[in-house]
């Protein structure tokens, strides 16, 4: 049954603002939508602000973006460090936000014909909006924003806010280190989709995979774009003499997902590849180990599941910090390259006792109740 905070004429009008720069802004976004459905019999209504700016300006941000930390990482490191070390009132900073408004105009219809009751940003661009509409008085239902990564950088501090959720406690310290005042800070973790708290055993969904529950499984991901050369990576874990069956996840990576079918043919009953998934918990509940890049979305995804992540690749920036908290914790190991991928894999696989003690520490860090942590708080004085 909806669990009912206040009562109300009609269902809590609840809006998702996302920014499709990945896929893990978006999928925060639907976690909470599905949440507050099911958990709270709101209505709901998820917005990715790119549909509602300029081609040019989509391209610049998205597409860009993409290119830019696959292709030139380092260049995507110094940007990061440079706009989180820049005051917010430097030139710079407001002429980015100047762009960003004037390509973002017709988003306010949008918002003002459902006519929300609140608003939740998973991303930092609507945020930033929004606090400049209630600064106009154009807008006057409260604004909460949810940080998607284990880490704090300085475009998500925007002040006057109604709320902010953090993935952890480091990050609400963070939060408050910038000026954000403490009584509005709120650690709740990521918001992840309601299944990953209601997954069947593993050998259920092994069988639901086609795999074989008996044999060990490492789940190799790329992210929901299919980023990085994950044909390379399959072929060097392959050759390894080991027993372990791989699934290699291509995302929506067509291109990627032929060359995994390629290579598959050259590995019966051991390399299974895959394209977009809507139900990778199953995948993650099977797995004995993960390897992919530790986006913020994944890497609570299975830390919800209590799956040990091999980092390989991580994004500088924001990945890179996910990482270090999956280091700090016991919960994760790190890949520098092939070799050490491979090192890796063939270490744990033979340790099964290490790989049962990082299996509790992911476990103990996950949060899969993160959406209702958040909506409960967003929806308390509604």
């Amino acid at each position: 049954m909806p669990e009912s905070i206040a009562s109300s004429a009609r269902p809590r009008r609840l809006l998702l603002l996302s920014v499709s720069a990945g896929a893990g802004h978006g999928r925060a976004a639907d976690a909470l939508c599905a949440t507050a459905q099911t958990d709270f019999g709101a209505q709901t209504l998820h917005l990715d602000v790119m549909d509602y700016v300029p081609g040019a300006f989509r391209r610049l941000y998205t597409d860009f973006y993409l290119k830019l930390v696959d292709k030139f990482p380092a260049l995507w490191a110094q940007l990061y460090r440079i706009t989180d070390e820049a005051p917010p009132d430097a030139m710079p900073a407001r002429l980015r936000r100047a762009i960003e408004r004037l390509n973002a105009r017709s988003l306010r219809s949008a918002i003002a014909e459902f006519a929300p009751d609140v608003i939740i940003c998973t991303h930092f661009l609507p945020a930033e909006l929004l606090a400049r509409e209630q600064a106009l008085a154009r807008l006057t239902c409260p604004v909460h924003v949810q940080v998607t990564d284990f880490d704090l950088h300085a475009l998500w501090v925007v002040p006057r806010l109604a709320g902010y959720f953090a993935a952890s406690d480091e990050v609400a310290a963070r939060m408050r280190a910038r000026g954000l005042p403490p009584e509005h800070i709120h650690v709740s973790g990521i918001p992840i989709m309601p299944a990953f708290a209601q997954v069947p055993d593993r050998q259920t969904c092994a069988a639901m995979a086609g795999l074989d529950a008996n044999r060990p499984i490492v789940l190799l991901m790329g992210g929901g774009a299919g980023v990085g050369a994950l044909d390379e990576a399959a072929e060097g874990l392959l050759r390894l003499d080991l027993d372990f069956q791989l699934v290699a996840l291509a995302g929506r990576n067509e291109a990627m997902l032929a060359r995994l079918q390629r290579i598959a043919t050259q590995y019966p009953q051991r390399l299974f590849p895959q394209g977009f998934t809507r139900t990778i918990e199953r995948l993650m509940a099977c797995a004995d180990l993960a390897i992919g890049k530790p986006g913020g979305l994944t890497t609570s995804e299975c830390l919800a599941l209590g799956l040990p992540l091999i980092v390989f690749a991580p994004i500088p920036g924001q990945e890179e910090r996910n990482c270090d908290y999956l280091l700090e914790n016991g919960a994760g190991l790190k890949a520098v390259d092939a070799v050490a991928l491979e090192y890796r894999v063939r270490a744990l696989l033979a340790e099964p006792q290490r790989l049962a003690r990082m299996r509790d520490n992911a476990r103990r860090l996950g949060r899969p109740q993160a959406a209702h942590q958040v909506l409960r708080q967003v929806f308390a004085p509604i």
